[in-house]
């Protein structure tokens, strides 16, 4: 999402709603309050208020329990009433509030736009995004077991800071200097506006931490309550990022909020935020949502990942709500990647002829620390390779000379497991999905066939299921198959001491168990890993100082994909995968450079030129090209509405439908509504999928219509539709 001038210009609703004062019903029935619950997604109240009943008034913001239907559920007093009209209902079928948990402060007013702004502009009930925001804890808690935790929260807040001193700042780089100067000036608006977004474009290894570091210091030392809010896109970036927080300011507390936290640390950490106990707020995309009443700052780390966009519920992007967030508290916000997303470089653009200049500041870093170079990128064409090879063999030499010398490799393969498929050469059966249209994947370590779609698992067959054949092959590599492949290449190789070569695995397998990722990372910073087998999730946002060599297998699937993102997020991940070597630069030898090795089939490509001079400025320049000729973002807006049923002619005929009923209204505002057709995959967990893809130049317009389109949506389900869901700005298509 790229804001406009003036967000009110596209959105008049979106003005801060003007808190109305509550009402009896009648004389002595108690005050109407307007309470905003959790309702079902497609439930015909959904985008409303339910009207209750209470002693007193409540200020808006307040959390209550109220009884919905049997049971009893956490609401929150809202004061939207002009911008979400409440729900009618009889005055003797209004129910009372049950308990007022009045201890708790109130979830102030920029929060509560917050919620309504994601509802409204991601098309899902407001009580959906509001309760998914807090943490589940506090919907089982009475007033008194959370007077309880908020005393115990408050007596630590009081208590004695620890002696431990902040450790001592690296001296600033000049371009460190020169971006935060520019930082700075941003931040100080003009005539009462927000600070200017900017967007920090600088090399892997270029020190942005260290900016990141400095923005917080400065917004903290600002104003006594300020807040900051750091958004990284990963669970495992959480800790190495938290520490190095926690050794600069070990004065302040420090709240990290993520799904990997138990529910009593989601509530203790959530409390701290919400309560401005923690000054530092650490989280993944569900930060973005977080109570942070003194917001002052809000850094995106990596803000092209793809992570930061929600898949499930309300599909959000955090990236974008953290924009849309700190212009509305008038906090700045901070955008860093050596990748931008093309929104994101589109939106930085410097003024060229009589085209504008976008409205984010670009502060560019192009050096890394230590005057260390950024790795040289070699070609390897597979092409002329022998059929079924998976390494080069100058690629295994390169890997035993660097391991001889106490240099560490990192191999990247974004496929886990052993091998994709299994198959009978005989009678051509695959290990295909009973219930999904996909390949189950073929584990080796625990002997299973594994679908990554719905989960059935089951024992690998002795023989053909169909045939009984007993020589059942794999077809393809996942990096289990791929670490032991590694194995048997390098045995005969030592590392300086004379030992074997050691060889680790970081995907989804390994690290399923809690404190699984960081021991196998602590083990790769000690040395004591040679070489490092994983997916996309070791690419990111990690500081492997030993590592020299990165070779990435397999990249061109990505290369002529149907997804017209597809290449933007090939480029980033091989600039971001080779952005972990020779960050070092005592360890680089000048005789052999750090190198990023690629295989690939097709070495003249377009996009490895421009990752071969690591100008990722030529590589958007191109891409933003092709989009403007498209008529593809940014230069337009889209939404796709996804539809299941058990049968694919159910859920495209029911599409199809909506956008009929809906093609005045398309043909009035400019929106064009695509066919609907089969998603990929088609059929997951027995639910056949299908979807719609609209598209529209102006945003208001297609925000317009998915009003009334969500509407029809409504109107024309029946009982063949199992749920249907509309994605704001999909990041896949």
């Amino acid at each position: 999402m790229q804001l406009p001038p003036s967000d009110e210009a596209l959105f008049p609703d979106l003005e801060p709603p003007t808190p109305s004062p509550s009402t009896p019903v009648c004389p002595g029935a108690g005050v109407r309050l307007d309470v905003l619950v959790a309702l079902p997604a497609h439930s015909p109240l959904s985008m409303a208020p339910l009207p209750y009943l209470h002693d007193t008034a409540l200020p808006p913001g307040t959390l209550v329990r109220v009884p919905l239907g049997a049971r009893e559920v956490l609401g929150i007093v809202w004061d939207e009433a002009a911008d979400m009209p409440g729900t009618e209902v009889a005055p003797e079928a209004i129910r009372p509030v049950r308990t007022a948990l009045t201890d708790l402060p109130p979830l102030n007013a920029h929060w509560r736009q917050l919620i309504a702004f994601t509802g409204r502009y991601y098309q899902r009930s407001p009580g959906e995004v509001a309760l998914s925001a807090l943490p589940p804890q506090l919907r089982d808690l009475d007033a008194v077991q959370l007077g309880r935790r908020l005393r115990k929260l408050q007596a630590t807040a009081t208590a004695q800071p620890p002696d431990t001193p902040a450790s001592v700042p690296p001296p600033l780089t000049p371009q460190q200097q020169q971006a935060l100067q520019a930082l700075e000036t941003s931040g100080e608006g003009a005539g009462g506006q927000a600070p200017r977004p900017c967007l920090l474009f600088g090399s892997t290894g270029s020190g942005k931490t260290e900016v990141y570091l400095h923005a917080v210091a400065r917004a903290l030392a600002a104003t006594p309550q300020a807040q900051v809010l750091v958004l990284v896109p990963e669970i495992n970036l959480t800790p190495q990022l938290q520490a190095r927080f926690a050794d600069r300011f070990p004065q302040e507390r420090i709240a990290a909020l993520h799904s990997g936290l138990t529910p009593a640390q989601r509530l203790q950490h959530w409390l701290a935020a919400h309560t401005g106990v923690a000054r530092i707020v650490l989280g993944t995309r569900m930060a973005v949502l977080a109570s942070i009443p003194h917001l002052q700052l809000v850094v995106v780390d990596e803000e092209h990942d793809p992570s930061y966009k929600q898949q499930e519920g309300a599909r959000y992007s955090a990236r974008d709500l953290a924009i849309y967030r700190a212009h509305r508290q008038q906090a700045q916000v901070l955008l860093g990647s050596a990748t931008p997303s093309l929104e994101s470089w589109y939106q930085s653009r410097p003024a060229e002829g009589d085209e504008p200049a976008g409205r984010y500041l670009r502060l560019a870093m192009p050096e890394r620390i230590g005057a260390a170079p950024l790795p040289r990128v070699r070609l390897v064409d597979m092409a002329h390779a022998p059929r079924g090879a998976v390494f080069s063999p100058l690629l295994l030499e390169a890997i035993g000379t660097r391991a001889a010398r106490g240099e560490q490799t990192l191999v990247l393969l974004n496929r886990r497991g052993y091998a994709p498929v299994l198959h009978c050469p005989d009678c051509g059966w695959k290990s295909e999905c009973p219930h999904c249209s996909a390949y189950r994947v073929f584990h080796k370590a625990d002997r299973t066939l594994r679908c990554h779609h719905c989960g059935y698992t089951e024992r690998v067959p002795r023989a053909c299921p169909v045939c009984g054949n007993l020589d059942i092959r794999t077809l393809g590599q996942g990096t289990e198959r791929l670490e032991e492949s590694l194995a048997e290449h390098l045995q005969a190789l030592r590392r300086a001491d004379g030992a074997p070569l050691a060889i680790a695995r970081i995907d989804a397998d390994t690290t399923r168990h809690a404190g699984a990722l960081e021991a196998q990372l602590a083990r790769v910073h000690s040395g004591d890993v040679d070489v490092l087998v994983g997916t996309q999730m070791i690419a990111k946002g990690h500081d492997f100082r030993r590592v020299t060599l990165v070779a990435a297998l397999n990249p061109d699937g990505a290369l002529f994909s149907s997804d017209f993102r597809a290449p933007e997020r090939l480029f980033a991940l091989l600039m971001q995968a080779g952005g972990r070597a020779g960050r070092d630069a005592a360890l680089v030898r000048p005789d052999t450079p750090a190198e990023l090795w690629v295989q690939t089939q097709f070495p003249t490509h377009p996009l490895f030129a421009a990752l071969r001079a690591h100008d990722y400025p030529a590589f958007a320049a191109r891409q933003l090209e092709e989009r403007h000729d498209a008529g593809l973002p940014p230069y337009s807006h889209q939404a796709l509405v996804r539809a299941e049923s058990r049968s694919q002619e159910a859920a495209q005929g029911f599409l199809r439908t909506a956008a009929e009923a809906c093609g005045e209204l398309a043909a009035a505002t400019g929106v064009y509504c695509y066919p609907a057709v089969p998603m990929t995959p088609q059929r997951v967990a027995n639910q056949e999928r299908a979807q719609m893809l609209l598209e529209s130049p102006n945003r208001a317009a297609l925000q317009h219509f998915l009003h009334h389109f969500s509407q029809m949506l409504h109107a024309h389900r029946d009982r063949a539709i199992l749920r249907w869901a509309i994605d704001v700005d999909p990041l896949a298509i």
